[in-house]
């Protein structure tokens, strides 16, 4: 499935269409989002084509998926990771991660969770940062739509025991 908007580089949809494949955040347990996505009106016009993950300089990042990198380089002066995740339709979607220090190499498969580098001290526009980008084709996706409500929402529901309640073999909460 393409998403509408697909060539244009403009993302309409938060996370139409977008599998909840990531097993893990890129960077930390749980780190703050610095700047969330700002989809530009025109492909062209102004916005925020991904997230800003608060991250060290030197921090792991990760695959959030399972995939094989398309990109391992310098653009514009700092490095980039792309990563092209399995099993996520035609196009299929793709991450980018930046600034990053690559320690994989284009063509490698990559397992959820593997290394793919290092955060740079210092990206394009911002510091202690690492840059999250999500694309099918050429339109640009939220890529907080890969994760799941619990990775969100900061873990799996827990059951407390209800005060005054006969806990199961005696005894109460």
């Amino acid at each position: 499935m393409v998403e509408e908007g697909a060539g244009d580089g403009v993302g309409r949809g938060e996370g139409e269409g977008v599998p909840r494949v990531a097993r893990l955040w890129p960077v930390g347990t749980r780190p703050p989002v610095l700047r969330g996505w700002d989809p530009p009106a025109t492909p062209y016009g102004p916005g925020h084509r991904g997230v800003d993950l608060a991250a060290a300089a030197g921090a792991p990042v990760r695959a959030v998926a399972a995939g094989r990198v398309t990109f391992a380089g310098r653009v514009a002066g700092y490095g980039v990771v792309s990563l092209e995740l399995a099993r996520t339709g035609e196009p299929p979607l793709r991450t980018t991660f930046g600034p990053v220090t690559a320690s994989v190499e284009r063509g490698a498969a990559v397992a959820a969770g593997e290394v793919l580098g290092r955060v740079e001290p210092v990206g394009p526009h911002c510091a202690g940062c690492v840059h999250w980008g999500l694309l099918r084709g050429g339109a640009y996706l939220d890529p907080l739509a890969l994760l799941p409500p619990y990775l969100l929402n900061g873990g799996p529901a827990r059951l407390l025991p209800v005060l005054g309640v006969p806990l199961p073999g005696g005894g109460t909460a």
